[in-house]
């Protein structure tokens, strides 16, 4: 089953000689359960393609499907719904409340999707748990290390139980070691939670963690290819506990 499909995808800004086609004309899919890598240099449209799957933004001309639903048939409400439900998000610098500890970081998406906060911390405790950092759920991010915002941004994205994780260049502002682990994390996501995973990334290493890897160029996708050897690139994550 294909968990994201889009056709003919177009995002162009402005109008005239100012006018910018950011995608141009993309189909593509994602199958349950696959980990798929979008990479290409800075302004290739990687982020707009992942804004427009994520229902942030609204195409200009073609179609995006999240599990068979047509985004585009769907109001301002509806498609905040389905985004609560059905998606988690990880950005380049995880976007923790600062003034929140680790269990309210985790736990606020369900709280904004209207669960009692006591039913959401229940919850966030046992993804930080999973994710091995419940010992620090009463910790800031400022109070965490690298590795352990890493761990409570994956559980973040998580908490809501959804069936898609879109990433955004989350390893951008990490060094090479960081990068690795928080790739291996993700890995994990996929083979251990059965989660998919749209992750855009200039990094060629972090893309040796998927199954499938899609290059762009110019707002196209002008290539494709799989990866054979995901389990010899990728150390076991229990070695990861940064």
């Amino acid at each position: 089953m294909k968990i994201v499909e889009t056709d003919n995808l177009t995002r162009i800004y402005g109008s005239g000689a100012a006018q910018v086609i950011a995608l141009d004309h993309v189909s593509l899919h994602v199958d349950t359960g696959e980990f798929a890598a979008v990479m290409g240099p800075s302004g290739c449209g990687k982020s707009t393609l992942l804004h427009l799957v994520g229902g942030l933004d609204r195409p200009t001309e073609g179609m995006v499907k999240i599990e068979g639903q047509d985004l585009s048939a769907l109001d301002d409400d509806d498609l905040t719904d389905l985004r609560r439900q059905r998606i988690g998000f990880i950005f380049q610098f995880f976007n923790l409340i600062p003034t929140l500890n680790a269990l309210d970081n985790t736990a606020l998406p369900l709280v904004l999707g209207g669960m009692k906060p006591a039913d959401a911390q229940l919850r966030a405790a046992e993804w930080l748990e999973k994710l091995e950092v419940n010992d620090r759920s009463t910790h800031r991010p400022e109070e965490l290390s690298g590795g352990q915002r890493q761990r409570v941004a994956i559980a973040r994205a998580l908490v809501t139980e959804p069936s898609l994780i879109l990433a955004d260049e989350p390893t951008g502002n990490l060094d090479s070691g960081a990068a690795s682990d928080f790739a291996i994390l993700l890995r994990e996501t996929v083979d251990r939670w059965e989660r998919s995973i749209l992750l855009v990334t200039h990094d060629e290493r972090i893309s040796s963690f998927a199954d499938r890897v899609l290059q762009m160029k110019d707002g196209r996708i002008t290539n494709e290819q799989l990866n054979h050897e995901i389990d010899s690139k990728a150390p076991a994550v229990e070695e990861s506990h940064a």
